[in-house]
Protein backbone atom coordinates (compact mmCIF):
# COMPACT_ATOMS: atom_id res chain seq x y z
CA UNK A 1 0.00 0.00 0.00
CA UNK A 2 1.26 3.01 -1.33
CA UNK A 3 0.47 6.47 0.30
CA UNK A 4 1.43 10.15 -0.57
CA UNK A 5 0.87 13.32 0.96
CA UNK A 6 1.57 16.80 1.14
CA UNK A 7 3.83 18.40 3.33
CA UNK A 8 5.14 21.71 4.46
CA UNK A 9 9.11 22.17 4.74
CA UNK A 10 10.03 24.70 6.90
CA UNK A 11 13.24 26.51 6.53
CA UNK A 12 14.29 27.71 10.25
CA UNK A 13 17.62 28.79 11.15
CA UNK A 14 19.92 26.57 9.22
CA UNK A 15 17.54 23.76 9.62
CA UNK A 16 14.17 22.28 8.40
CA UNK A 17 11.36 20.88 10.37
CA UNK A 18 8.18 19.55 8.49
CA UNK A 19 4.94 19.00 8.98
CA UNK A 20 2.06 17.13 7.34
CA UNK A 21 -1.51 19.31 7.21
CA UNK A 22 -3.95 16.44 6.85
CA UNK A 23 -2.33 14.85 9.76
CA UNK A 24 -2.49 16.62 12.64
CA UNK A 25 0.75 15.58 15.14
CA UNK A 26 2.85 14.26 12.28
CA UNK A 27 5.81 16.22 12.54
CA UNK A 28 9.41 16.11 11.79
CA UNK A 29 12.82 17.77 11.25
CA UNK A 30 16.61 17.72 10.25
CA UNK A 31 19.44 19.66 9.27
CA UNK A 32 19.53 19.35 5.60
CA UNK A 33 16.35 19.12 2.99
CA UNK A 34 17.34 15.44 1.99
CA UNK A 35 17.56 14.50 5.65
CA UNK A 36 14.14 16.20 6.96
CA UNK A 37 12.46 14.73 3.37
CA UNK A 38 14.12 11.29 4.72
CA UNK A 39 12.39 11.64 8.32
CA UNK A 40 9.19 13.27 7.08
CA UNK A 41 8.81 9.78 5.07
CA UNK A 42 9.81 7.97 8.40
CA UNK A 43 7.00 10.05 10.19
CA UNK A 44 4.10 9.80 7.66
CA UNK A 45 4.93 5.77 7.95
CA UNK A 46 4.99 5.73 11.59
CA UNK A 47 1.63 7.95 11.71
CA UNK A 48 -0.24 6.07 9.19
CA UNK A 49 0.72 2.44 10.40
CA UNK A 50 -0.60 3.49 13.57
CA UNK A 51 -3.88 4.98 12.41
CA UNK A 52 -4.35 1.79 10.59
CA UNK A 53 -3.50 -0.48 13.47
CA UNK A 54 -5.83 1.19 15.60
CA UNK A 55 -8.57 0.71 13.17
CA UNK A 56 -8.79 3.94 11.83
CA UNK A 57 -8.82 5.09 8.03
CA UNK A 58 -5.97 7.72 6.63
CA UNK A 59 -7.72 10.98 5.57
CA UNK A 60 -7.97 11.96 2.11
CA UNK A 61 -4.62 13.91 1.21
CA UNK A 62 -5.21 17.36 0.26
CA UNK A 63 -4.31 19.42 -2.72
CA UNK A 64 -1.33 20.85 -3.31
CA UNK A 65 -1.92 23.63 -4.82
CA UNK A 66 -4.79 24.33 -1.88
CA UNK A 67 -1.69 24.79 0.72
CA UNK A 68 0.05 28.24 0.98
CA UNK A 69 2.91 29.11 2.75
CA UNK A 70 5.64 31.70 4.28
CA UNK A 71 8.30 32.54 2.20
CA UNK A 72 10.23 30.36 3.98
CA UNK A 73 8.46 27.27 3.79
CA UNK A 74 7.97 25.05 0.55
CA UNK A 75 5.06 22.20 -0.30
CA UNK A 76 6.45 18.75 -1.58
CA UNK A 77 4.87 15.30 -1.76
CA UNK A 78 6.57 13.04 0.92
CA UNK A 79 5.17 8.91 -0.19
CA UNK A 80 6.04 6.20 1.88
CA UNK A 81 4.79 2.16 1.08
CA UNK A 82 3.44 0.68 3.89
CA UNK A 83 3.74 -2.70 2.07
CA UNK A 84 6.60 -4.09 4.08
CA UNK A 85 4.68 -3.44 7.01
CA UNK A 86 1.37 -4.43 6.23
CA UNK A 87 2.54 -7.79 5.25
CA UNK A 88 3.75 -8.69 8.91
CA UNK A 89 1.45 -10.41 11.01
CA UNK A 90 0.83 -9.22 14.60
CA UNK A 91 0.80 -12.13 16.49
CA UNK A 92 -2.81 -13.24 18.49
CA UNK A 93 -3.37 -15.48 21.24
CA UNK A 94 -5.21 -18.44 20.96
CA UNK A 95 -6.35 -20.64 23.53
CA UNK A 96 -7.17 -24.30 22.84
CA UNK A 97 -7.90 -27.42 24.48
CA UNK A 98 -5.68 -30.75 23.82
CA UNK A 99 -5.75 -34.02 25.93
CA UNK A 100 -3.54 -34.15 29.02
CA UNK A 101 -1.41 -37.54 28.08
CA UNK A 102 -0.57 -35.67 24.41
CA UNK A 103 0.41 -31.90 26.63
CA UNK A 104 2.54 -34.24 28.81
CA UNK A 105 4.02 -35.85 25.82
CA UNK A 106 4.66 -32.74 23.53
CA UNK A 107 6.33 -31.19 26.91
CA UNK A 108 8.77 -34.23 27.34
CA UNK A 109 9.53 -33.78 24.09
CA UNK A 110 10.22 -29.71 24.23
CA UNK A 111 7.57 -28.69 21.70
CA UNK A 112 6.64 -25.04 21.00
CA UNK A 113 2.97 -25.20 20.49
CA UNK A 114 3.09 -22.49 19.20
CA UNK A 115 4.91 -23.06 16.37
CA UNK A 116 3.37 -26.68 15.84
CA UNK A 117 0.20 -24.89 15.48
CA UNK A 118 1.33 -22.46 12.89
CA UNK A 119 3.03 -25.14 10.76
CA UNK A 120 0.12 -27.26 11.20
CA UNK A 121 -2.27 -24.56 10.27
CA UNK A 122 -0.10 -23.82 6.90
CA UNK A 123 0.22 -27.26 5.82
CA UNK A 124 -3.73 -27.71 6.59
CA UNK A 125 -3.92 -24.21 4.35
CA UNK A 126 -1.71 -25.10 1.98
CA UNK A 127 -0.03 -21.56 2.03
Amino acid sequence: MKIVFPAIFHRENNSYWVDFPDLAGCQSFGDTQTETLYNAKEALEGYALSLLENGEKLPEPSEISSIKTDKDSFVSFVDADLSPYLNKSKAVKKTLTIPEWLNDAAIEKGINFSRTLQDALIQKLSI
